[in-house]
């Protein structure tokens, strides 16, 4: 069981990702590996992290989404541990469709506890796995962006990508 870490280049920044066995356990958009890895369960922890030029996979995939195929992050694996409401809240963010971001209350209603709006955001909040388990596609009932660990400007860039492509192939959006 060996885990590997690379960094890439991306028009919002520098991006980190640690997997082991093709599973992403954490990334983000830094060079410092600390930044991302203690987001990780400690159960899926293991040292050492092994410095890699690629991850072929799943930076392929992370190029791909930069390039307009914002559907490449979602075959890549993901590995991360909580609790069942966040596992679960988690798995059900890895279907809101690019460029068509949900309010923090809509979320807890796709996760099952219209209620649990707290909850839904600290699932957000405590995501290992930013851009392959998409909480960027969370906003404030408002409307406004609210929070992201990665900094407001990159969950700005990421929606507006997502946006643009997701109006590009949809003509009937782009009429309206």
């Amino acid at each position: 069981m060996t885990t590997q870490t690379t960094t890439v280049s991306t028009p919002d920044g520098p991006f980190t990702v640690v997997e082991r066995d093709g599973a992403v356990l954490a990334s983000g958009w830094t060079a410092e590996l600390s930044d991302v890895t203690g987001q990780i369960h400690p159960t899926l922890r293991v040292e050492p992290v092994h410095f890699v030029r690629s991850l072929p996979f799943i930076t392929d995939a992370v190029s791909a989404y930069y390039d307009g195929d914002l559907a490449a992050i979602e075959a890549v694996p993901v590995q991360q541990l909580s609790g069942p409401f966040r596992n679960h809240a988690w798995d059900v963010l890895r279907t809101v469709a690019p460029g068509r971001p949900v309010t923090y209350s809509e979320y807890a209603r796709l996760v099952g506890r219209p209620a649990a709006i707290r909850a839904a955001a600290g699932a957000c909040a405590y995501n290992a796995a930013a851009l392959f388990v998409p909480c960027h596609r969370v906003i404030r009932t408002d409307g406004s962006l609210g929070g992201f660990r990665w900094g407001v400007a990159v969950k700005t860039s990421l929606l507006a990508r997502e946006k643009a492509a997701a109006q590009s192939a949809d003509p009937v959006s782009v009429a309206r």
